[in-house]
């Protein structure tokens, strides 16, 4: 029988990836608009979302490594 694959937190690096996107957009249309308080909330959102994704991705990798760690010790 076919073990499967743990499956890891879905959302994490797709939410990051989009949670930058939507920054970057906001950054572009506040620039060409003018609105300098939502540039900025922009901006922080782009900033916050792109650690996120690396973090996420990071945890991946530990958990996968774990698991082989796991499976080496049984």
């Amino acid at each position: 029988m076919e073990e499967k694959k743990k499956l890891r937190c879905p959302i994490g690096v797709p939410g990051g990836i989009v949670a930058a996107l939507i920054g970057l957009v906001g950054v572009v249309v506040n620039i060409i608009t003018f609105n300098w308080f939502e540039l900025v909330t922009s901006f922080a959102l782009v900033l916050l979302a792109m650690p996120f994704v690396r973090i996420t991705m990071m945890v991946h990798s530990a958990n996968d490594r774990l698991d082989a760690l796991e499976e080496k010790v049984k």
